[in-house]
């Protein structure tokens, strides 16, 4: 597995235990009630676990198990994969904060982020998709 599908799925997983661990306090609230507040974090829930987790996933064996180049790089522009990582990530750590500190133009900073994120990571993986036919 390459270097930056390991941090993808690596990364996904860290997301995976922070959106369970946020979803476990917000469901033993209902029943057990000891933050009136915690109701308020479900965006940043949801942001964590479809974005952080569900994509990053995605995205990490999408670059692993696509084929490679015969010739050049393998894997097309390295750096511009790692970009794409950095990104997503710097983007779904806006789009979550702002649910705690109330500010809208962080959620559209980190939306358009994530959105860059994944045009460039389309743009490393475009050429390798090939029809066998």
């Amino acid at each position: 597995m390459p270097r930056l599908s390991a941090w993808f799925v690596r990364t996904s997983l860290a997301y995976l235990a922070i959106g369970f661990t946020l979803g476990s306090l917000m469901l033993i609230n209902e029943g057990l009630p000891f933050a009136p507040q915690l109701s308020n974090v479900l965006p940043a829930h949801i942001e964590i676990l479809t974005m952080g987790w569900v994509m990053q996933l995605a995205l990490g064996v999408a670059y692993w198990i696509l084929p490679r180049f015969s010739r050049g790089l393998p894997r097309g522009n390295v750096v511009v994969a790692w970009a794409s990582l950095v990104l997503i990530n710097i983007g779904i750590l806006f789009v979550a904060c702002s649910v705690f500190i109330q500010a809208a133009g962080l959620t559209l900073l980190g939306r358009f982020l994530e959105v860059v994120s994944i045009l460039l990571f389309i743009s490393v993986t475009w050429r390798r998709v090939r029809s066998s036919f």
